[in-house]
């Protein structure tokens, strides 16, 4: 795009292309990573004792399955809304559609207001001593004053982050062979296999588990509209940053269950902190409590931007009013989308129910993701001019499926969880319903 082009493109109210490929891997890898590994570690370990890492790798394989789908469809449709815009596209029912994009932006505002309550406790409680609700409110607002600075400046400091919290677990790694080479800890029990279920459900288990871990990858196709070169660079952005995180994954977990032993790791809620304090290189535990809060940081940054996108995307698809679409005329952020999204986190973190809205997310994004592998295949009738990344058919049918497997009971999901995604699912109906009275009103002559 030429200077000219972009300067057109700013005077009509778009967002500006400034995104490159290194930075896009970047944000995939930092959005993946995040506060998932530092928390889920001990979780898995649970499932299927000390062979953590085999849950992360099939995880991994699924996720790459339901990553062609949107590697597809990014390049054919380079604009802002993701999965809402490929649903629209495909089927062309609106009531489908919100439904979707309500439950990918909940999934982000949700995963961020989880990140902001773990940043307003026991992290911080390390350096200051602060109400939860207190730290987590002033942790929102600085992030959405980052948000709302400007997409260069989010990803910048996205960098910034994503390198400390990939330091962090490089950390781990390094204390992993240092111990291999002293001859600490217990490598046997890194592949010792001993699921509480039984050997199939004990994985699918598991992989439900490290599948919310590597959940992230689709937030970066709702930078479309910003990306320099979507069709050329986003199908690089995504495998590179899924095949980086599950590298450092499958090493960390290997690390942890290898140095404590699976019950530790299992009852702890910061699995990785213990195996800091065990290990024979010295790493000072308060430094390493400082990494997981800007990793932490991280996940509700990116979650925000994502979100944001989300509804402006939304908006310029009069999918919801337009007022959402609006974009700040200095600063070319959508900035009444950052105020919306940020207002729904503010509630969450007040009410507490965090946690419980971060399950039935993770059940709504599988929904999702098995949603998207369809819409890949029928929208292979409508062929577009330019040149894209084409999927081998086989993989969005296998996606689609697993992500129906994961949505099943046998998972060892609760109860709870699949009526906490209907209660979920009929807010987004009544605020469909009252979007569409609105328009219906504005639309009647005066």
């Amino acid at each position: 795009m030429t200077e000219a082009e972009a300067d057109s493109r700013r005077a009509e109210g778009g967002l500006r292309r400034v995104i490159g490929r290194k930075v896009l891997m970047l944000f995939v890898v930092g959005d993946i990573l995040g506060a998932g590994i530092y928390a889920l570690v001990g979780e898995v370990a649970g499932e299927v004792g000390g062979a953590v890492w085999i849950p992360f790798l099939v995880a991994f394989v699924l996720a790459a399955l339901t990553a062609t789908a949107y590697a597809e469809l990014v390049g054919k449709y380079p604009r802002a809304a993701g999965a809402a815009l490929y649903t629209n596209k495909a089927f062309g029912i609106p009531f489908v559609t919100f439904i979707v994009a309500f439950a990918v932006m909940m999934s982000g505002i949700t995963s961020a207001s989880t990140a902001a309550r773990a940043f307003g406790g026991k992290y911080l409680a390390e350096f200051v001593s602060l109400p939860t609700l207190v730290g987590a409110l002033i942790f929102l607002a600085l992030v959405t004053l980052v948000n709302f600075a400007g997409i260069s400046e989010s990803l910048k400091v996205n960098v910034v982050l994503t390198l400390i919290e990939v330091f962090g677990l490089l950390v781990i790694i390094v204390i992993g062979l240092f111990a291999l080479i002293a001859g600490d800890g217990e490598p046997s029990r890194a592949v010792q296999f001993h699921p509480a279920n039984g050997a199939f459900l004990g994985v699918l288990g598991g992989t439900a588990l490290a599948f919310y871990a590597l959940l992230g990858f689709e937030d970066s196709v709702n930078l479309a509209e910003e990306a320099k070169s979507p069709a050329r660079d986003f199908p690089v952005a995504l495998f590179g940053g899924l095949g980086i995180a599950v590298v450092i994954y499958v090493a960390v977990a290997f690390t942890a269950t290898m140095l404590v032993d699976t019950e530790t790791l299992r009852t702890s809620t910061g699995p990785l902190l213990e195996v800091v304090k065990v290990a024979g290189l010295s790493f000072p535990p308060k430094l390493f409590a400082l990494i997981a809060l800007l990793a932490v940081g991280n996940t509700a940054l990116i979650n925000m931007i994502m979100a944001s996108r989300l509804v402006y995307g939304m908006a310029r698809e009069r999918i919801v009013p337009s007022a959402f679409g609006l974009v700040h005329p200095t600063r070319a952020t959508p900035w009444v989308a950052i105020l919306f999204t940020v207002a729904i986190a503010v509630v969450l973190v007040s009410t507490g129910e965090v946690g419980a809205l971060a399950d039935t997310t993770v059940l709504l994004l599988l929904c999702v993701f098995a949603l998207v592998n369809v819409c890949v295949l029928v929208l292979r009738r409508e062929p577009v001019e330019h040149e894209h990344f084409r999927a081998p058919t086989w993989m969005p049918v296998l996606g689609a499926v697993s992500c129906l497997v994961l949505v099943l009971p046998i998972t060892g999901r609760e109860g709870a969880v699949y009526l906490r995604a209907a209660i979920l699912i009929a807010v987004g109906v009544v605020l469909w319903l009252v979007n569409r009275l609105t328009m219906a009103t504005k639309a009647e002559p005066g």
